[in-house]
């Protein structure tokens, strides 16, 4: 299975999902805004994103937004969020977005994709759910999870949990923290599965 960040998932509107579709375009193993409101909001995905592959928010639940791009080729539906909450707070940084997609054309399913919003150093960093800690693996702005084989844990302690911790170091030696809120995960993933299983 080869890992990809979405060629550009839009600023939880636009320039997340922009991001978000180029990470689906080239991972680790070639690299080596707001949150979406409370109440559910549901539609079909418009002629717009089956012709371009433009991504296209088809709900959200909670904390999460639900986000479809379809080319006549290949498919991908990914949750999405921001964090809730990021330090230091004077630190000077762009957007981050936590995804996790479905590619039924490439047989992947929940993969992790994070972008930090900022150049990190090539160590790593980490995600920690509930005493829980796992490995990233980065590639200038955008991580994964290290060990693949790791991963449908980690969407099982996430859909479990109340809150996820990402911790990284970037190229000036600063240490970061983004708090992602989980609410809501649990649904968007079960709405990403009925739209990409």
């Amino acid at each position: 299975m080869s890992r990809q960040i979405f060629p550009g998932f839009p600023a939880v509107p636009t320039l997340a999902l922009a991001f978000a579709s180029a990470l689906a375009c080239a991972g680790p193993a070639s690299a080596k805004t707001k949150p979406a409101p409370k109440a559910e909001q549901s539609g079909a995905a418009s002629a717009d994103t089956t012709k371009t592959g433009k991504p296209s928010q088809l709900a959200s639940y909670g904390d999460w937004g639900v986000f479809l791009a379809q080319s006549d080729k290949s498919k991908t539906c990914y949750a999405l969020a921001t964090p809730k909450d990021r330090a230091p707070a004077g630190l000077k940084r762009d957007p981050a977005y936590f995804f996790i997609s479905n590619r039924p054309g490439e047989n992947v399913r929940e993969e992790i994709s994070v972008i930090m919003g900022f150049p990190m150093k090539e160590g790593g960093g980490r995600a920690e759910i509930a005493g829980s800690r796992f490995d990233l693996i980065v590639a200038g702005a955008n991580a994964w999870i290290k060990n693949q084989a790791e991963e449908a844990a980690f969407v099982d302690a996430l859909k479990k949990g109340s809150k996820l911790i990402v911790k990284a170091s970037s190229l000036k030696g600063h240490v970061t923290t983004d708090i992602y809120s989980l609410t809501g995960l649990a649904q968007a993933l079960e709405r990403v599965e009925k739209e990409c299983p």
